[in-house]
């Protein structure tokens, strides 16, 4: 398995080599800033077998559990790339979103889902559509 990815602009790029680790979802509050959604998914690689040009801005912060957190995103777009905690010093996670081909991966664990917000959910009978509709706000 070869999975590749970039950041919006195409100013990042990455390759990573074998199957994740595993794939998350987080709904910690920290990921749910980054991403500006309730949530972030990641899949986990061991860091040997990423590798990723390009000029990256790193932001870290202690998490609750006092690890160091590093979340490295496009120094251009702002596109998160991946993120490192301490507690796992050997592996990264790289957002699904910046996949260019996620195919077979699906989310195997949710962490911190007692932060999910209640809006972060799709109720059954929502409408949906293929593409962007023609709509305007006004109609």
């Amino acid at each position: 398995m070869k999975f590749s990815g970039k950041c919006l602009c195409g100013a990042i790029g990455y390759d990573a080599d074998g199957p994740p680790v595993v794939v998350a979802q987080c709904h910690c509050e920290e990921c749910r800033r980054l991403s500006g959604t309730g949530h972030s998914i990641g899949a986990m690689f061991p860091a040997k077998a990423v590798r990723i040009h390009g000029d990256l801005h790193e932001y870290r912060y202690t998490s609750a559990k006092g690890s160091k957190v590093t979340k490295a995103s496009c120094a251009t777009c702002g596109s998160p790339i991946y993120g490192t905690n301490t507690r796992s010093p050997d592996y990264l996670t790289l957002t699904l979103g910046s996949m260019d081909e996620a195919a077979g991966l699906e989310v195997q664990v949710v962490v911190f889902e007692r932060d999910k917000p209640h809006w972060d959910q799709l109720p059954e009978d929502t409408v949906c559509f293929e593409t962007q509709p023609d709509w305007q706000p006004d109609t």
